[in-house]
């Protein structure tokens, strides 16, 4: 198990207590960060998973500054105190 501190943006804290970050203890990957958020913020799921468990379209979730859709998704493995920044994409023309 590692600490991973997670950051949420302002639009996700209602849903987690009113909190902008949760630091927790959980599995070697993103999915796992993600699924022990969820045990302790059920709200969070539909906002940032859809219903087969992928992150949505909308949705960008870092590992430090690194994009998990550049790296092995839900699988990126995560070290020990790591940060993963969950971010609503930016879009614009």
């Amino acid at each position: 198990m590692a600490a991973v501190t997670i950051h949420l943006p302002g639009v996700l804290a209602p849903h987690a207590g009113g909190r902008s970050r949760v630091t927790l203890e959980a599995g070697p990957d993103v999915g796992a960060a993600l699924a022990a958020l969820f045990v302790l913020h059920a709200g969070l799921r539909d906002r940032i998973q859809n219903e087969r468990g992928e992150v949505r379209p909308h949705v960008n979730v870092f590992v430090g500054s690194e994009n998990v859709r550049d790296l092995k998704g839900l699988l990126t493995p995560l070290p020990d105190r790591a940060e993963l920044f969950i971010l609503p994409a930016v879009s614009g023309g």
